[in-house]
């Protein structure tokens, strides 16, 4: 009984057609066959049409809106220019991003390229989507956290700005970020009505940061929905609470559902915000 539905693909789809295949190791998630090591392999990089090599996202789009048949609104995503950028670098998660920064810090104008590409290629791929029929678009930049207020100034916030220039006015959209709570200030600038709050900052302390004309959505810590019911609960009671009935909050998890949480907390947590809300 959730209020909307995403088409959740993989974030790294877009890699591939660039000259950059992975696969996806059991346990381990995404391992890319050959990450970025130089700038001579971002020179290699190929720029394509998303409309042709991503096509089968599009078709999906417009079948599940057919099955959809406006009861939901459909949220479509992808990957930001800096967590992309890592994946391809890394070549597969990482704690530290040393490889990430190293060539960050040591080559910029060879990183500004790699991002100038992945910024444009997502552009179209996220307006190829609206017009394939989402309603929305939620760019996910998973990795942000580890930049600092004045790196992300300095190699992550023009791209991102291009991203959500790109789409305009199109659709509304959604800036999330996850260990962000240094850098709320730039990624609203960065663009996004919406800017993800994850758990490790009280709401209304983000929003007020964030700014009252734009909305926020996230803030509880997923791990809860493992835990006792009576916990989640009073955890999104005290969310409620801050939020103060205030317009323009979206409520979410503060990151992604683990695999191993029980549906059943999803849909009692759920109806619980649905009937919590109507009360407030």
């Amino acid at each position: 009984d959730l209020d909307a539905a995403i088409l959740f693909s993989d974030l790294l789809l877009p890699l591939e057609p660039m000259g950059l295949p992975f696969d996806f190791i059991k346990g381990e998630g995404p391992q890319l066959e050959r990450p970025i090591g130089s700038p001579a392999d971002i020179d290699r990089l190929r720029v394509f049409e998303p409309r042709e090599a991503l096509a089968h996202v599009l078709t999906a789009v417009r079948q599940i809106q057919n099955e959809l048949r406006g009861r939901l609104p459909l949220i479509g995503f992808a990957g930001a220019p800096f967590t992309l950028a890592s994946y391809a670098i890394e070549g597969g998660h990482s704690n530290t991003f040393a490889k990430t920064k190293s060539l960050m810090y040591g080559h910029p104008e060879a990183w500004h390229r790699l991002c100038e590409k992945l910024s444009s290629i997502v552009a179209d791929y996220l307006v190829a989507q609206i017009d394939a029929g989402v309603d929305a678009i939620q760019v996910f930049d998973s990795w942000v956290g580890a930049l600092s207020a004045t790196d992300y100034r300095e190699f992550a916030l023009p791209h991102t700005q291009r991203l959500f220039d790109a789409i305009g006015t199109r659709v509304p959209t959604i800036h999330f970020g996850t260990g962000t709570s240094a850098i709320l200030e730039e990624l609203r600038e960065g663009g996004g009505d919406v800017i993800g709050v994850d758990w490790r900052i009280p709401i209304d302390e983000a929003w007020s940061r964030i700014g009252a004309d734009r909305g926020v959505q996230g803030n509880l810590d997923p791990t809860l929905l493992l835990g006792p019911p009576a916990r989640m609960l009073q955890q999104t009671d005290g969310v409620l609470a801050r939020i103060a009935n205030r317009p323009g909050h979206i409520f979410n998890l503060g990151h992604g559902i683990l695999p191993s949480t029980p549906v059943e907390h999803v849909q009692m947590l759920a109806q619980y915000v649905h009937s919590a809300s109507r009360r407030h």
